[in-house]
């Protein structure tokens, strides 16, 4: 036999590859296309960065970068020595509040507060929903019926009329423990989107392999169902943030909010109590209504850019969209230059 019908013979047979590039192999590379692809498929698990993103991040870092070492170029926000309403100047950047209070130490430690109670409701209601959604989505069954039930109970609760109820019944009200009640309160929906999910997941040719290779459950869940829902749960937990924090702001503002504690919802709550927008002192209430306002936006900014990772329909749209006014506007410009003119009607 000849060396090209060994050649032949060779790549025929059955698991018998001597090609390169079949191998994974780039022509005289010897580098696997694995690492390419690896390294393209994690380039499309991320968010596009475009201006979206990036004003987002932007507001985002600059409230939490404010949030961590504003106290340390402010004054102590319990201190009540200054003069009140003492509107913004070079010593109070902010003015003062009623008691004297420097308003500008104050914001920095609220925003400590509210993103301490936005952090950990979001991370409470994203576990819970894990837990509700995946497991039930996975497991089916008996499983999948108890815990819908107890999903579709919490759903059809209002969450914030049942938070008021629970936190008007506390005599004591720490951030923590609000953030822990507007965790338990928001995840019913997200469970829903997931079980979906993983009800789509577990029929997948990857899922089905590791169940016959012996895999536990757990490790299935965590390991192959898991890793392509994140991307789905970065958009849920930064929703849950954003929730969190407005309905933190709501309760403050309704008295309901945590008690001792100082965040941008309990400072609007002081200043509706001392009348702040009736005498004119715009400095108390609008910082912090502003910046709940940049930090909810923000969030949004990087959960739409998260939200077109997951879904490519919503980044080819605008480019669609501008597409199809192009072509509007060259079809009317050639309406417009085939058009006879006056003279050409009138003769």
């Amino acid at each position: 036999m000849s060396n090209t019908e060994n050649v032949t013979a060779e790549v025929s047979a059955p698991g018998m590859v001597t090609n390169p590039a079949a191998l994974g192999q780039g022509p005289g590379t010897g580098e696997p296309r694995a690492t390419g692809d690896k390294k393209s498929r994690l380039r499309e698990a991320l968010p596009r960065f475009d201006f979206k993103l990036g004003l987002g991040l932007a507001l985002t870092i600059s409230i939490v970068l404010f949030a961590i070492f504003g106290r340390f170029f402010t004054q102590n926000p319990r201190y009540y020595q200054n003069p009140t309403f003492d509107p913004p100047s070079s010593k109070h950047l902010l003015g003062t509040n009623n008691l004297g209070a420097d308003l500008l130490a104050q914001l920095a430690e609220g925003a400590t507060g509210s993103l301490l109670v936005g952090l950990t409701a979001g991370f409470i209601a994203v576990v819970l929903s894990l837990f509700f959604g995946i497991v039930a989505g996975y497991l089916g069954g008996y499983v999948d019926e108890v815990l819908s039930l107890i999903t579709n109970i919490m759903l059809v609760i209002p969450g914030l009329p049942l938070v008021i109820v629970i936190a008007s019944y506390m005599q004591t009200r720490s951030m923590w423990i609000i953030a822990i009640v507007l965790g338990f309160t928001s995840w019913a929906g997200s469970a829903i989107v997931l079980r979906l999910q993983a009800k789509s997941l577990r029929n997948r040719d990857y899922v089905a392999a590791a169940r016959v290779a012996g895999e536990r459950t757990h490790r299935i869940i965590l390991v192959e169902i898991l890793p392509n829902l994140l991307p789905l749960l970065a958009a849920m937990f930064l929703s849950a943030v954003v929730l969190a924090i407005l309905s933190e702001a709501g309760l403050s503002y309704l008295g309901l909010g945590p008690s001792g504690a100082i965040t941008w919802g309990t400072m609007l709550n002081q200043a509706s109590q001392h009348n702040a927008f009736h005498i004119g002192a715009w400095w108390w209430f609008v910082p912090p209504g502003l910046l709940i306002a940049l930090l909810g936006c923000g969030l949004s900014l990087i959960n739409f850019s998260i939200d077109e990772t997951i879904n490519p329909k919503l980044r080819s749209a605008p480019e669609a969209v501008r597409s199809v006014r192009r072509a509007e506007k060259a079809r009317a410009r050639k309406a417009t230059r085939t058009q006879p003119s006056e003279e050409e009607v009138a003769s």
